[in-house]
């Protein structure tokens, strides 16, 4: 029987692995493509880890797997903001079917700045 959980937790991971994978390959702009890699390839792992604790059945094996899943949970959101917000700075062109582009108002090309709404309209602020 838990061979069969096992299993099941390590197909589902590499399923989404896969579907992140397909993702960065047919979505359109860096968002998108950034948004399935991270949340689908996240995910994978983490069940992919959740299949090997259960496969080792082991305190250690936990214990490491824990910390692998909550590594994964803290860089994951981190990495993608920053790739995003730098691919969005050096001017990676976005999709035109892109509905609202926040930053538009608030960011200069010509200085790579961005000013915040609360500060006065002379400051710019990065």
């Amino acid at each position: 029987m838990i061979d069969l959980i096992i299993g099941a937790f390590l197909i589902s991971g590499a399923a989404f692995m896969l579907l992140a994978a397909l993702g960065i390959l047919r979505l359109p702009d860096l968002p998108t493509r950034m948004h399935s890699s991270t949340k689908a390839g996240a995910l994978g792992a983490m069940l992919i880890m959740g299949g090997v604790v259960l496969g080792f059945a082991q305190w250690l094996a936990l214990a490491r797997g824990v910390a692998i899943v909550l590594f994964i949970m803290m860089t994951t959101p981190i990495a993608a903001h920053a790739i995003g917000r730098a691919g969005y700075l050096i001017g990676v062109p976005l999709w035109d079917g892109t509905i609202k582009d926040e930053l538009r108002e608030n960011y200069d090309s010509r200085t790579h700045s961005l000013r915040s709404d609360a500060a006065d309209d002379d400051e710019p602020r990065v």
